[in-house]
C-alpha cells in the first residue's frame, strides 16, 4: 500500500478527501492518463471526456462485486469545471462531487494532488477513501508498467486492505 489519503468534514456538511502522490513520470504523461478516455479506462472507469471548460464528463465504473455483478449507482456525469493543461483539471460530477486533479512538475517527476469534495453519509467516507486510494495505486501501475485493470476480476483485496486501514483510523477512541 502507498500514501494514505486524508479526510476533512467541511462546515457545510460535505466531506473532502485528499491524496498526494509522487509519480515517476513527466507531467504531460500523467495529465494524459487522467484526461484521455482510453487511458482513464485502464485504471479508473470507462470515460467520455470533452476536454474543455464546460465539456461533458461521464465515468462508468466497470468493477464488479464478488458475484460478477457490476456495481450500480456509482457512475458519474458532469462537466469539466476548470482546465489548465497540464497542471489542473476539475470535474464537477453528480455522484462523485467535485474531483480536482492538480499536477506539479518536480524534477522530472509529477506531484499529483487529488481532492474529492462531496456530500455523502459519514459511514461511506472510509469506502470513498479506500476507493480513491486503490484507483491511484492502479494509476501508478498503469503509468509504471502498463498494468491495465481487468475490471470483472479487479483486485478486491487491495480495496479491502485499504478500507480496513481507513475504517480503523476513523473509529472514535474510547
Amino acid at each position: 500500500m502507498t500514501d494514505y489519503g486524508t479526510h476533512t468534514k467541511l462546515d457545510d456538511g460535505r466531506h473532502q478527501v485528499r491524496f498526494e502522490r509522487r509519480l515517476n513520470h513527466p507531467i504531460d504523461r500523467v495529465f494524459a492518463a487522467i484526461t484521455e478516455p482510453q487511458e482513464i479506462e485502464a485504471w479508473l472507469a470507462r470515460a467520455d471526456v470533452d476536454l474543455r471548460e464546460g465539456g461533458r464528463v461521464s465515468l462508468t465504473w466497470l468493477n464488479t462485486d464478488e458475484n460478477g455483478k457490476r456495481y450500480e449507482g456509482g457512475d458519474a456525469i458532469g462537466t469539466v469545471a476548470r482546465l489548465d493543461p497540464p497542471h489542473l483539471v476539475e470535474y464537477d460530477t453528480d455522484h462523485h462531487g467535485t474531483l480536482t486533479w492538480e499536477l506539479r512538475e518536480d524534477d522530472g517527476q509529477t506531484h499529483l494532488t487529488l481532492t474529492a469534495t462531496l456530500h455523502m453519509p459519514d459511514e461511506h467516507v472510509s469506502k470513498n477513501l479506500a476507493g480513491w486510494h486503490s484507483h491511484l495505486d492502479f494509476l501508478a501501475g498503469w503509468l509504471d508498467d502498463g498494468t491495465r485493470i481487468d475490471w470483472p476480476n479487479w483486485p478486491r483485496e487491495h480495496w479491502a486492505e485499504a478500507h480496513e486501514v481507513y475504517e480503523a483510523s476513523m473509529r472514535p477512541i474510547s
